[in-house]
């Protein structure tokens, strides 16, 4: 199995610089600097999700779905704790509701950042049907 490491620092306020591998990512609680953890787990989730759809697409026959663009929307408590996340997907493709449906559950059994969240903040995902 492999090891992934990240280090980061955070030299005032409420800003983080993380650096993992070549690439660098700030990460701003007050959200002046960078967006915040939550917006980044958010962006993360589906930034996983992309790909492990198209992997599921092509499993279930559709090995080129074109153009996916997912617009996230997530909510938070009054402590700022993600309380639901939800996916409206877009793909090039067109897909009957039966096949988006396969091509979710199989992404749902991929993506790692689904896999590693609570149950209770899945994404719930539907398809946007406007053409891309």
């Amino acid at each position: 199995m492999g090891t992934i490491e990240s280090t980061t620092t955070s030299e005032t306020g409420y800003t983080s610089v993380s650096r993992v591998g070549d690439y660098e990512l700030t990460v701003d609680a007050a959200n002046e600097e960078g967006p915040t953890p939550n917006e980044v787990l958010v962006a993360d989730y589906v930034s996983c999700f992309i790909p492990a759809f198209r992997v599921g697409g092509d499993k279930v026959g559709f090995d080129d779905l074109g153009t996916i663009q997912v617009e996230a929307e997530a909510d938070t408590n009054e402590r700022d704790n993600l309380e639901a996340i939800r996916f409206s997907i877009a793909v090039e493709t067109d897909l009957s509701n039966e096949e988006f449906d396969a091509i979710v559950e199989r992404a749902e059994n991929i993506c790692h950042v689904h896999d590693a969240l609570r149950e209770e903040l899945h994404a719930e995902i539907e398809m946007d049907e406007t053409a891309l």
